[in-house]
């Protein structure tokens, strides 16, 4: 067994040998040709001349070999420009989807790709970084990198006009003494407005349940004490304690609400719905509410099947919230109607009107209705059991929808809220 691996490794041994030499054959084929050549020359012994072809000979053998598969792949590395295929600066930045700009030791810009035109505008070969961006931190930025000062710089970047973005930007050195450096634009805008959203959602919600919380220990405070033997205040103060829990557990249900509609994506539902038919059964089902605020729901719509996409379930929503807000709040009105029409100008879209007859809305609070939390009068909306969230949930489903809610409102006269959805 051991005389048989021994053969085996002999036989690898000089086949590996034999490969080496016919790889390296055209350098050992030189070097004995020179060694011939230097023999005939300075008359070198035989001995010493056949030594040296020698230690040629095993050097070429042990010398590791390229496989014809390494030399095609060398061959075809260098062919397509080292794997870029030779492909310009100006092909390599406008693969970048982030706006990108490269400039010299002076400061001007050398190329721009199409994503920075489309966030600065046109950004010209030549046109100095320092005019363009007067933040004083992009130009101590600059300055820092074109001169050497640091290699590398990360600063913030806010464009006010004509929307606010905030960019995170990386300044950087092209290569070693190349005279050109990089600088990219991270848009941190959309993370900047949730982090926003997301403190001031806390505050509010945080100021929205403290009010019932603190009511409701008052109550239990006051039970335990003072009322403990008061069969007619404990009564009063439990009912209260009651309106209070209920409160909380519609502020509770219309936040999961919210942020179930924030995580979804924003992309229209393919569904076809009837809008007329969802109209009716928000109708249907909001009657006792209307009856106990001595409201009359007045329908001005047909029959006839009307058409568009859309979430059934999500869309029921949105008209519940704005008839029961009509009913709740145009109660002085005493009669609410709801009428449905399609148009086709500019676009094809159905359109859901519901209209109060109350004390309306005055004009500078309008923009700010669909904002979480906002109440026009607070005593009144929190008498009505409101939570501040109703007309922000339905701004989310439309926005989900490829909609829009349009209110318009004559103080003394009513409000009328319509919802603008896109005709299948």
């Amino acid at each position: 067994m051991t005389d048989r691996r021994r053969e085996e490794q002999t036989r690898r041994f000089l086949s590996l040998a034999a490969g080496r030499l016919a790889a390296n054959r055209w350098m050992l084929v030189a070097a004995l040709a020179a060694l011939a050549v230097v023999g005939i020359v300075a008359s070198v012994p035989v001995q010493l001349a056949a030594a040296i072809a020698a230690f040629l000979i095993v050097v070429a053998a042990m010398s590791p070999r390229r496989t014809r598969r390494q030399a095609r792949a060398d061959r075809a590395v260098a062919a397509d420009g080292g794997g870029l295929g030779g492909l310009s600066a100006q092909s390599l930045a406008a693969a970048v989807g982030d706006p990108l700009i490269i400039f010299d030791a002076a400061g001007t810009a050398v190329l721009v790709n199409e994503a920075a035109r489309a966030a600065f505008g046109a950004i010209a070969p030549g046109l100095s970084l320092l005019m363009k961006f007067r933040a004083p931190e992009m130009q101590t930025a600059i300055d820092r990198v074109r001169t050497g000062a640091v290699a590398s710089e990360v600063v913030d970047y806010a464009e006010r006009v004509p929307i606010e973005r905030v960019y995170k930007v990386t300044l950087t050195a092209i290569g070693r003494g190349t005279g050109l450096f990089v600088m990219v634009f991270k848009d941190q805008s959309e993370a900047r407005r949730i982090d926003r959203m997301r403190a001031d959602f806390i505050a509010n919600a945080s100021h929205e349940l403290r009010t019932p919380l603190a009511s409701i220990s008052g109550f239990v405070e006051t039970l335990r004490g003072p009322a403990k033997n008061d069969a007619a205040a404990r009564e009063h103060f439990l009912q209260i304690m009651q309106s209070q829990t209920q409160r909380m557990a519609r502020l509770i249900d219309d936040l999961l609400s919210l942020s179930r509609l924030e995580m979804k994506p924003y992309l229209p539902p393919g569904a076809t719905v009837d809008v007329c038919l969802i109209v009716q059964s928000v109708i249907d089902s909001l009657s006792p509410l209307a009856a106990e605020s001595g409201v009359v729901i007045e329908r001005a719509f047909g029959d006839e099947t009307v058409e568009a996409r859309g979430d059934r379930d999500e869309l029921f929503q949105v008209f519940e919230n704005l008839l029961e807000n009509a009913c709740k709040y145009g109660q002085s009105g005493g009669r609410v109607v709801v009428s449905i029409d399609r148009t086709e100008a500019p676009e094809p879209e159905v359109a859901v009107t519901i209209r109060d007859f109350g004390p309306g809305i005055p004009q500078e609070h309008i923009p700010r209705v669909t904002e979480r939390f906002y109440r026009v009068d607070v005593d009144t909306s929190r008498a009505q059991k409101g939570t501040g969230l109703g007309l922000s949930i339905v701004k989310h489903i439309l926005t989900r929808h490829n909609a829009r809610l349009s209110i318009k409102s004559t103080l003394g006269e009513g409000a009328a809220f319509t919802v603008h959805l896109p005709a299948k």
